[in-house]
């Protein structure tokens, strides 16, 4: 399954998967003002066996086809990132 991932401007380490590149139709749009201006970062091609460092390939998958988007929360733990943690 092919995705598009965009960085929130509003806030760090905030990500939105979607689909179809630039179609923000399905993201509610108090979700969509919440991110700010979304920036593009890649195209990614996911299957149910890719590891992805914050999220499960499985769950974003299910996400891109039930809801339409994946939202991918900042970590919890501030650290994460300079423990080796990352986008994919």
């Amino acid at each position: 399954m092919n995705c598009f991932i965009y960085k929130s401007s509003k806030k760090d380490q905030l990500y939105i998967y979607l689909p179809c590149k630039d179609d923000f139709d399905v993201v509610p749009p108090a979700l969509l003002d919440s991110l700010g201006q979304p920036e593009f970062v890649m195209q990614l091609w996911l299957d149910a066996g890719r590891k992805l460092a914050r999220a499960n390939a499985r769950e974003v998958m299910l996400a891109l086809t039930e809801q339409g988007f994946y939202l991918q929360m900042p970590p919890e733990d501030p650290l994460h990132d300079l423990r080796g943690g990352g986008l994919y």
